[in-house]
Formats: C-alpha cells, sequence, structure tokens
C-alpha cells in the first residue's frame, strides 16, 4: 500500500490541494466554530510532506511539520497566543521546502508522465497557499493591510490565487508596504514559473519522442 501511495503521491496531494480550494472556504463558513479551512491546511502539510520526505535532503520537512503539530497543540491546550505566529512561520517553511521539491521533481530529467505534470501543478498550488497564509500573518502583524477590514484566511486564500493569475478584480487591495510588496512577488513569480515550466516539460517531452 505504501509502495502504491509513492507512485501517485503527487497525485493525492493535488486532491487535497483542490479540495481545500474548491469546497474550504464554503465549509469554513458553513460550520462555524470548527476552523476548516485551518485544517485542511494541516492535511495538505501532511500530503506535502508525504509526497517529498523521502527525497534527498528533504527530511527538513517532517520535523518541521512535528514542530507546527506540537506549536498547534499547545496552543489549543494552553491559550498560548503566540504559539499562532510559531505554528504559522513553521507551516509556511514546511510548505515552501516542499515546493521547491516538488519543483525540482517537476523538471527533473527523465520521461514526463502525469505524476511530473501533477508535480508542476502542485508547487504551483502549494506557492499560492504559501503567500494565502503569508498575507494573513501580515495582516495580523500590520492591521488594515489590505483595507479596513481584517483579512480572514479565506480571503487570504482568495486573493492570493487571484494575484497569482493575474485577474485583478479590485475588491481587495493590498495598502501597507510588506503587502504590496509580497503581492508584487507572488504576480511576477507566479508568470514566470508557468513559462519555466511549460518550456522545461516541453523540452522532456521531445526529448523523450526523440528516443
Amino acid at each position: 500500500m505504501l509502495t502504491a501511495y509513492r507512485r501517485r503521491r503527487f497525485t493525492w496531494l493535488f486532491v487535497s490541494l483542490l479540495l481545500t480550494l474548491g469546497v474550504g472556504a464554503t465549509l469554513d463558513s458553513l460550520v462555524s466554530g470548527y476552523n476548516v479551512l485551518q485544517l485542511l491546511l494541516m492535511v495538505n502539510l501532511v500530503a506535502a510532506i508525504a509526497s517529498v520526505a523521502h527525497e534527498n535532503a528533504m527530511r527538513l520537512p517532517l520535523v518541521l511539520g512535528i514542530g507546527f503539530i506540537i506549536a498547534r497543540s499547545l496552543r489549543a491546550a494552553l491559550g498560548l497566543p503566540g504559539m499562532l505566529a510559531v505554528s504559522d512561520g513553521l507551516w509556511v517553511t514546511a510548505i515552501a521546502l516542499a515546493t521547491v521539491a516538488s519543483v525540482r521533481h517537476a523538471l527533473a530529467r527523465g520521461s514526463v508522465d502525469t505524476e511530473r505534470i501533477l508535480a508542476a501543478l502542485d508547487a504551483y498550488l502549494l506557492a499560492g497557499l504559501l503567500f494565502a497564509v503569508a498575507y494573513w500573518m501580515v495582516d495580523r502583524a500590520w492591521p488594515s493591510s489590505f483595507g479596513g477590514d481584517a483579512l480572514d484566511l479565506g480571503r487570504a486564500i482568495y486573493f492570493s490565487f487571484v494575484t497569482m493569475a493575474t485577474l485583478g478584480y479590485g475588491d481587495i487591495v493590498p495598502t501597507s508596504p510588506p503587502a504590496r510588496g509580497l503581492t508584487i512577488v507572488e504576480a511576477v513569480s507566479g508568470q514566470m514559473y508557468l513559462v519555466v515550466v511549460v518550456a522545461r516539460l516541453v523540452s522532456l517531452y521531445s526529448q523523450q519522442r526523440g528516443e
């Protein structure tokens, strides 16, 4: 069973990410008091770590994931407010490393198969969630960084993917310097990533057919 999971590990991660993005905010609004989105982000973290933990030099996300669970447990048990920032920092760092590992898998030499394509898509979606949590953290540290209302996690995810896709609806506007800086980085890096990944996958596929 473990071998079967490893063969489809990026598929399972993709499913968990789509679940979070597709119905997470809706469930969060329907089921009050359970922080559904935060629970789904924890599921995403576990799936991301499981997908890259066996990669070379990628054991660190596992350690960070354990630290995240400990920090969240301490906050829930003891009500320590500082643990929220610590756990979010651990989540962001672990997801950043998992994103890098997914990109490396997608761009490495070898045949272009479904798992390689899904690894590239996983990296894109993980980056969107990473920026979303970063926006959420920025708005807590610098209140009103995105207008008058506090930016909750659901709106942060929505804003992140609108920014990365360069849709520019304008219903949420970054106003503080840290928020604007993050927005620029996400918009530019999101477009550059798509160009690089498409070029690399096409090149690998052409080499595969040539052989």
